[in-house]
């Protein structure tokens, strides 16, 4: 496979910029996955790009690491494969209001023998 990760791009950048860039650099992209907030939809700064079979990635990577789209000079590696996703569904972001840490003190309380207070009854 030949798909690399592209970081350090602007937030401004577009599919179609990006592989503008690659072809200027004549590189042929067969796909590009622009990575975005799931909650903006605003690029998160980096991207995958595959690139045409039979490209020599080594040499594209040689090539295009250090160039600068909108004066962001461009961090370019060979994407990683992606990990396996455990079955357990842990991590990830809370969808509560409950803190994070501890569960923070209840106040004094009134000492040995509590109770008492509130209305007076009769």
């Amino acid at each position: 496979m030949s798909k690399l990760y592209v970081g350090n791009l602007p937030r401004t950048v577009t599919e179609s910029s990006l592989e503008e860039f690659f072809q200027a650099a004549q590189y042929q992209v067969e796909s590009i996955k622009l990575i975005r907030d799931m909650d903006t939809g605003v690029p998160r700064g980096f991207a995958f790009v595959e690139l045409a079979a039979g490209v020599d990635l080594e040499k594209a990577i040689q090539d295009l690491n250090g160039q600068t789209i909108e004066g962001r000079q461009l961090v370019i590696n060979e994407a990683r494969p992606q990990r396996p996703k455990s079955g357990d569904g842990g991590g990830g972001r809370r969808f509560d209001n409950r803190p994070r840490h501890g569960g923070g003190g209840g106040g004094g309380g009134r000492g040995r023998g509590g109770g008492g207070g509130g209305r007076r009854r009769f």
